[in-house]
């Protein structure tokens, strides 16, 4: 006759929990760091880009960001509104994010003219005059750097859907892109265009209720809540309108193409 011995379970003391539950914690922690130093090494050692209007990222990273982008441009709609705030909320010390395209002390602030472009052929040219005539909007809001920092700031200008509507700028509108630049040509973003149509997009000339001064880019520069500041082109030259992606200054150097929020 075959006998069965009962197995009999080890009782641990609390001292040989506490190991126990240490081993495997450190153990799982080696293990995917040791994962993550792989695919960091991988992606550090993945050939970059074949550059053109992006540049600078690896072959993954911007494949990756490339998806990333299709997802939120999916999910995007004019309903879905940056949080605003009340004017007394606004930063008194407005925070310079950068001078690219701006750095000119000579620039005549006098004889700026915006000059709108369908592809290559200029349709429009307007100066300050003309726009501060159109509807103005205020807007105070979060203003959110790529580099960290946020800060809640108060613009306001013509709204860009306006600006649109009033010089019948609606068949360029029906377009892909928008791209914008300094007048100098140093800088320059490409912009989705639902993102250039949101309602919360201006083309501001004023902060804190006072015109826009030369470091924050005097006198007309974009303010696009639904993007990241890099996106947030001071002193615009030259608007242009096209269904290919247009340069973009950042994307060159390597950063995401959409830049959204």
């Amino acid at each position: 006759m075959r006998t069965h011995k009962k197995k009999i379970r080890k009782i641990l003391t609390p001292e040989q929990k506490i190991k126990r539950r240490n081993f495997i914690s450190f153990l799982t922690f080696f293990i995917l760091g040791g994962a993550a130093f792989g695919a960091w090494k991988w992606l550090l050692q993945a050939p970059e880009e074949t550059p053109g209007v992006t540049a600078g990222a690896s072959k993954p990273l911007r494949r990756a960001l490339n998806k990333t982008e299709l997802f939120f441009r999916n999910l995007f709609s004019h309903n879905h509104l940056a949080r605003t705030y009340a004017p007394e909320r606004a930063a008194a010390d407005v925070r310079v994010n950068g001078d690219i395209g701006i750095e000119d002390e000579d620039f005549d602030q006098e004889n700026w003219r915006l000059s709108i472009l369908n592809g290559k052929k200029e349709i429009l040219k307007v100066n300050m005059v003309d726009i501060r005539q159109l509807p103005k909007t205020a807007i105070v809001f979060d203003f959110k750097c790529v580099e960290g920092w946020d800060q809640i700031q108060h613009w306001a200008g013509v709204r860009f859907t306006d600006f649109i509507a009033h010089y019948k700028l609606q068949e360029e509108a029906k377009m892909q892109y928008v791209g914008m630049q300094t007048p100098d040509g140093a800088y320059y973003v490409g912009l989705d265009m639902d993102s250039a149509l949101h309602p919360q997009t201006l083309l501001a000339y004023e902060m804190n209720g006072q015109p826009i001064t030369p470091e924050h880019g005097a006198p007309l520069r974009l303010i696009i809540p639904v993007k990241y500041g890099i996106k947030n082109l001071k002193r615009i030259g030259t608007i242009t309108f096209g269904n290919q992606r247009p340069p973009d200054y950042w994307a060159e150097q390597g950063y995401d193409y959409y830049s959204g929020l």
